[in-house]
């Protein structure tokens, strides 16, 4: 009856997160539902209280500074003009002839150097709107390319990426967002060349048959939209391009440099005496991110002045808009570790962990998943980490399978099926180009589980035969 319970929780938060329903207030329901179904109807409150909302502090504690600046980052990137001026120069150096690439490397760059792949889809859709245009390609291939640039290698694979995806397992297995660097590189390209090829069939096929860009009613975009990922409007003088460039290279560059050449082999006995309880060595990589987006935000900061409609409201909206998401994923970890602690979990725990003798292969399941079931990468990956993690890493550190190579494939396996139909950003990124899932959802779903689903099977590979590169 327990496993059934959870199953149905399952199947519930799926649909009603489909519907709209916020999962600050799901999560939780759910949660107490599986419990109620379980017939520990006398724990319900202390479950509550010390199980979900302990595991959602505890997660909030670890991750909200990751929330905040990166949210804050995107927002100045935006309302500072950095994030159109290298769009624009983008468009200029390609031109309409590569449209798809022009709108593909815009938002990866982007995406890249830690802005919102929301605050991109919102920037990067009217230029890629004029370039379908002007190329005559089909409107509806506007949603697989913003989808290929923002969703797919620079969230999962590219090392370094400030992504939260790529940040989660740092806690849980003591790496770093450059884990499996070589790994990561060659799972990033085979998702872009796969991508591309794919958009450029689809584009020589509508020139076959006579399919141009296609007539359309595209109202401006509703002003509480923007509100929605925290954009506040339009800067007031253009940015140059090697500024606008800047604050992106820094957050990839600092991250590097303190992964890589300060923290390593750094004496941290200092920290004992203040802090017991510490492991210095398993935080270090998130210090190097939250380091690195600091300073962007400084450097952006100075790098605007002048260009800023109102730097108040970028700023207040910018932190605001890391409220909701954090809340949301952290309300799926508390979630996840009620599940966990129900009897029937370990049936299912079982299962998973014996679909191969291969880690990384039971490991890529695990989050396929739940990724799939919680329409959501982070979502899916906080979960599976909140109740495997552990699990996981012991299997790895059993077969001699470096934690950093658990990390990578951990992260983009989080990528693939997170994208289904009910999927929040499939389903926003549609509203912002005005299209349906009839019209564009399985050429997404090519860019987003296809291309991904392959440079992950690639990377499982390679990693088992030659191990973490």
């Amino acid at each position: 009856m327990s496993t059934f319970a959870i199953v149905l929780s399952l199947l519930l938060l799926m649909f009603f997160a489909y519907r709209g329903y916020t999962v600050l207030l799901l999560a939780p329901i759910m949660a107490i539902l599986a419990v109620l179904l379980s017939g520990d109807v006398a724990q319900v409150l202390p479950i509550y209280t010390e199980t979900f909302m302990r595991a959602m502090g505890n997660y909030m504690l670890a991750f909200f500074p990751i929330f905040l600046l990166g949210a804050l980052f995107g927002q100045l990137m935006a309302d500072s003009g950095a994030a159109m001026a290298i769009a624009k120069w983008i468009e200029r150096t390609l031109g309409s002839k590569y449209a798809s690439l022009t709108v593909v490397l815009a938002c990866a760059i982007l995406t890249y150097g830690g802005v919102s792949l929301f605050v991109v889809a919102f920037a990067i859709y009217p230029i890629a709107k004029s370039l379908f245009r002007d190329a005559d390609i089909p409107k509806r291939l506007v949603v697989p390319a913003i989808a290929l640039g923002s969703f797919t290698f620079t969230m999962t694979a590219l090392p370094g990426t400030p992504s939260i995806q790529n940040a989660m397992p740092i806690p849980y297995f003591g790496t770093n967002t450059f884990a499996a660097p070589g790994l990561g590189l060659i799972g990033g390209l085979i998702m872009f060349s796969l991508g591309m090829l794919w958009l450029r069939s689809r584009e020589r096929k509508a020139r076959a048959g006579g399919e141009g860009y296609g007539q359309h009613e595209d109202e401006a975009i509703p002003p509480n939209a923007a509100e929605v990922v925290g954009m506040s409007g339009e800067s007031g003088r253009p940015m140059p391009l090697f500024l606008a460039l800047l604050p992106l290279v820094l957050v990839i560059g600092i991250n590097a440099l303190f992964t890589y050449a300060i923290f390593p082999g750094k004496d941290w006995s200092f920290m004992e005496q203040s802090f017991p309880h510490l492991a210095p060595s398993r935080q270090a990589g998130m210090w190097a991110l939250i380091i690195a987006l600091a300073t962007s935000i400084v450097v952006l900061l100075f790098a605007g002045f002048g260009r800023w409609a109102n730097l108040r409201e970028s700023i207040n909206k910018g932190v605001l808009g890391s409220m909701l998401p954090i809340f949301n994923t952290a309300s799926e970890v508390g979630y996840g570790a009620v599940i966990a602690g129900l009897a029937g979990f370990t049936l299912i725990r079982d299962a998973v962990l014996n679909v191969s003798t291969n880690p990384l292969i039971s490991e890529a399941v695990a989050m396929n998943v739940l990724s799939g079931i919680t329409g959501s990468s982070s979502g899916g990956l906080s979960i599976a980490l909140q109740t495997l993690g552990a699990d996981y890493l012991r299997m790895a550190n059993e077969a001699g399978i470096s934690p950093d190579l658990l990390h990578r494939v951990a992260v983009m396996s989080a990528g693939v099926f997170d994208s289904l139909p009910h999927c929040g950003a499939v389903i926003t990124l549609l509203s912002i180009c005005k299209l349906t899932h009839r019209q564009s959802y399985l050429n997404l779903a090519a860019m987003t589980i296809g291309a991904p689903l392959i440079a992950l099977a690639v990377v499982i590979a390679l990693g088992t035969v030659f191990g973490s590169f």
